[in-house]
C-alpha cells in the first residue's frame, strides 16, 4: 500500500489541446493589440489565441476591420504586440526573421530585376553559393511554371504571375512558415481562381506551415484544412473550423454539397457579426 502514485488522467480534451501545443507552429497566445493616438487608445485586439500546427494550411477570415492583417503582421514581426505572446516552433516573436516569408496584397517585386533575380534576391543576402542559388532558381521556376519568364522583367508579366514570382521568391528561402496577406484579391476571377488551385498544388507538394488572411470565404474553404473566424473589433477568435474536405482538390470542389455546407457556416458566422 502506498508504493506506487496514483496516474493522473487527463481529460481527451485537455490531452487533445496539449499534444495540439506540442506539436505547434505557430501559437499566439493571448494577444492584445492596442493603437495609441492623440484621441485616446483604440482596442484593436483582444485575447487572441489561435495555433497552427506544422504543416497546416490555416485561413484567418473576419469582417473588415477586426484585424486580419494586423494580425498577420503581428507574427511576422512588422508590428508590436501590445500584451500576450506569439511563439514560431519554440522562440518568441520580437521582430522580422528569416523564419517567416511574407507574400502581400501588392506585388512587391523589384522593377529592375529579372524574374530570376527576384527570387534570388534572399538568397544573395544569405550568401547562398552562385550553383545552388541557379538550382533553387530553376526548382521554383518549374514550380510556379513561369520556367520560360526566367529573363522577364515584372513590367512584362500579368497580375497573378507576378504574384507567382512573390510567392517562389518567399519560398525559396526554405521559411518556417510562409505569411500571406491577400494575396489574390486584387486578381480578376479567373486569375485568382487560377492562384488558388496553384497554391494549393504548390502547399501539397513543398508542405510549408502557412497562414493565409483573406476576405472571400470562398478561397478560405477551398484552400485551407483549418479556419479562424474572428469577431468584430476588438478582434478575439469566435470559432475555429476544421475542414474536412478532399486532401486533393480542384476548382469542381466549389461546386460539392459539402464545400457549399461549410462556405454557408463560415459566412454565417462573419454575417451576425456585421449586424
Amino acid at each position: 500500500m502506498g508504493l506506487f502514485k496514483k496516474k493522473t488522467v487527463l481529460p481527451k480534451r485537455t490531452q487533445h489541446i496539449e499534444a495540439n501545443l506540442a506539436n505547434s507552429k505557430i501559437h499566439v497566445k493571448n494577444v492584445k493589440k492596442i493603437y495609441h493616438s492623440a484621441k485616446g487608445d483604440t482596442l484593436a485586439m483582444d485575447n487572441v489565441n489561435l495555433n497552427v500546427l506544422e504543416n497546416e494550411f490555416v485561413c484567418i477570415v473576419g469582417p473588415s476591420g477586426c484585424g486580419k492583417s494586423t494580425l498577420l503582421r503581428m507574427v511576422a514581426g512588422l508590428d508590436e504586440i501590445s500584451d500576450g505572446e506569439i511563439i514560431i516552433q519554440d522562440h518568441s516573436i520580437i521582430g522580422p526573421g528569416a523564419d517567416r516569408g511574407m507574400v502581400f496584397q501588392a506585388y512587391t517585386l523589384f522593377p529592375w530585376m529579372t524574374v530570376a533575380d527576384n527570387i534570388k534576391f534572399g538568397l544573395k543576402i544569405r550568401k547562398i553559393p552562385n550553383d545552388e542559388q541557379d538550382a533553387i532558381v530553376d526548382k521554383y521556376l518549374k514550380v510556379i511554371k513561369l520556367e520560360k519568364f526566367r529573363n522577364s522583367y515584372p513590367k512584362e508579366l500579368s497580375g497573378g504571375m507576378k504574384q507567382r514570382v512573390a510567392i517562389a521568391r518567399a519560398l525559396a528561402n526554405s521559411p518556417e512558415v510562409l505569411l500571406m496577406d491577400e494575396p489574390f484579391s486584387a486578381l480578376d476571377p479567373q486569375t485568382k481562381a487560377d492562384m488558388q488551385l496553384l497554391m494549393r498544388q504548390i502547399w501539397q507538394v513543398e508542405k510549408p506551415t502557412v497562414l493565409f488572411v483573406t476576405h472571400d470565404i470562398e478561397e478560405a474553404v477551398f484552400l485551407s484544412s483549418k479556419i479562424y473566424v474572428l469577431t468584430s473589433r476588438p478582434g478575439t477568435v469566435k470559432k475555429e473550423i476544421p475542414v474536412y474536405l478532399p486532401y486533393d482538390r480542384d476548382l469542381s470542389l466549389k461546386d460539392t454539397e459539402a464545400f457549399i455546407k461549410l462556405r454557408k457556416e463560415v459566412n454565417s458566422l462573419i454575417d451576425h457579426e456585421q449586424i
